[in-house]
């Protein structure tokens, strides 16, 4: 099996995160505060967030920012990451494409979530908080801050939406390992669970919920704050240390990209593989195209709208600008639990808004049949996130076959499927199936 592994020396890990906000000509619109209908300032955000992140969150003029050197020094336990030529699956799809793929499933966790929990618990220990919350959809997020928590000493509680606590015990019993708590959510534990609950008895959660509830707790707890693994704009500055280095490889394997692909949830991961690239985009020096993956089951980019919405299904949260199903939307129980949001960040919905980025939704089946293929050619096998960037990829692979150009595809491997095995085994048993949602269901919860 030939393939193609560019390494970067640990002394080239990122010294700045990048800032896109900072060169973006039209800005994300600013958070409003559901109450007083005003546009949020980062000191509203101080009793919930870290107060760094909440300044990081509005930073609009500054391009780079510094990574802290406590950060930097734990980043050096699985960065740089790998970018790979996938030289299998290119002959396997007989394409002139050269397709590359930035391997963040080697961190300890498995996934690229680390390079947001590191920070995100670091700031907030500098702010003397002793315990954090947060939500968890596949468990990849749950799992970075709970590693996170024990190499900075803070306590956390995981709300892990059910269907998910279910389907991936494997993800559950990581989080316990590194000493988290894990709640199933909806839970009996909040207020907000205990009436989601009492609506719908046999309501396997989501990530909107699961949100509601871990922010609940942090409001109830002394010393305790809430973090986000995707959606908000400090999370998508973290990631961007993915596109940094692979700029970097890129020019090693002396290419450029094309085509850069992520799947898609919140943004964080997208957000990450491709910001560094869309600056020079956006200053008119290439011609990129950026394309955003989602499930053809949780369709926010290509078929929600845009508007002010919450990012919870409580309301706690502030009304964020995005493209949204509606905050009560109640995704299909798809493997992808990672993807299952009814929303996008601010950040990614204005450059879709601008028409920087694209946006395509990929149904269940073929995504583990990209997974299969990625797995039997490159030998990794990849989340069932990730296959939704593979799909894509494979997608604009075979395009260029039919026109006979030599596109330049890159994707990001957001993270390895090894304790997803229970969805492999029902995809190759043939008891999965696709979800559509229909136009009347996404009306339904926009107008709830």
């Amino acid at each position: 099996m030939k393939t193609k592994k560019i390494l970067l020396p640990e002394t080239e890990i990122p010294t700045h995160w990048y800032n896109v906000v900072a060169d973006m000509k039209n800005k994300p619109q600013r958070m409003i505060n559901p109450g007083t209908k005003e546009p949020l300032k980062p000191e509203d955000l101080y009793p919930l967030f870290a107060e760094e992140l909440a300044r990081q969150e509005f930073n609009e003029t500054d391009t780079w920012i510094e990574i802290p050197e406590e950060v930097r020094d734990k980043y050096k336990i699985y960065r740089p990451s790998p970018l790979v030529r996938a030289y299998g699956l290119e002959k396997a799809l007989d394409t002139p494409a050269h397709i590359y793929f930035k391997n963040e499933s080697v961190s300890p966790v498995g996934s690229h979530k680390l390079n947001s929990a590191l920070p995100q618990v670091y700031y907030n220990k500098l702010d003397g908080t002793t315990n954090l919350t947060t939500e968890t959809g596949a468990g990849q997020w749950g799992t970075a801050l709970s590693f996170a928590g024990k190499v900075f000493g803070l306590e956390i509680a995981v709300y892990m939406v059910k269907v998910s606590y279910e389907q991936k015990p494997y993800r559950r019993s990581l989080m316990q390992t590194w000493g988290a708590q894990v709640i199933p959510s909806p839970s009996m534990s909040t207020k907000s669970g205990r009436k989601a609950l009492t609506e719908r008895p046999n309501y396997q959660g989501s990530l909107g919920m699961a949100i509601s509830e871990a922010i609940e707790l942090a409001m109830q707890t002394p010393k305790c704050k809430y973090t986000l693994g995707s959606v908000l704009n400090h999370v998508s500055l973290h990631q961007t240390v993915i596109g940094l280095e692979a700029e970097k490889q890129m020019e090693m394997a002396e290419e450029y990209p094309d085509i850069v692909i992520g799947c898609f949830g919140g943004g964080s991961n997208f957000s990450g593989i491709s910001f560094p690239f869309l600056r020079h985009v956006m200053n008119g020096d290439k011609k990129t195209r950026f394309i955003a993956a989602e499930p053809a089951s949780c369709p926010k980019l290509t078929r929600g709208i845009f508007k002010f919405d919450f990012g919870d299904e409580a309301g706690y949260t502030p009304l964020i600008p995005m493209y949204t199903l509606g905050h009560n939307f109640a995704p299909a129980n798809i493997h992808a639990g990672g993807l299952r949001y009814h929303g996008a960040g601010s950040i990614v919905s204005q450059l879709k808004k601008d028409n920087l980025i694209e946006a395509v939704a990929i149904p269940q089946l073929e995504t583990f049949e990209a997974g299969v293929l990625f797995a039997q050619t490159e030998g990794i096998i990849p989340a069932p996130e990730s296959t939704h960037a593979i799909a894509s990829a494979i997608r604009e692979a075979k395009k260029a076959k039919e026109e006979g150009t030599k596109k330049v595809i890159l994707f990001n491997l957001s993270g390895h499927g090894l304790v997803d095995m229970s969805a492999y085994d029902q995809y190759l048993a043939g008891d999965l199936k696709n979800y559509e949602v229909s136009d009347s269901e996404i009306e339904k919860f926009l107008q709830s």
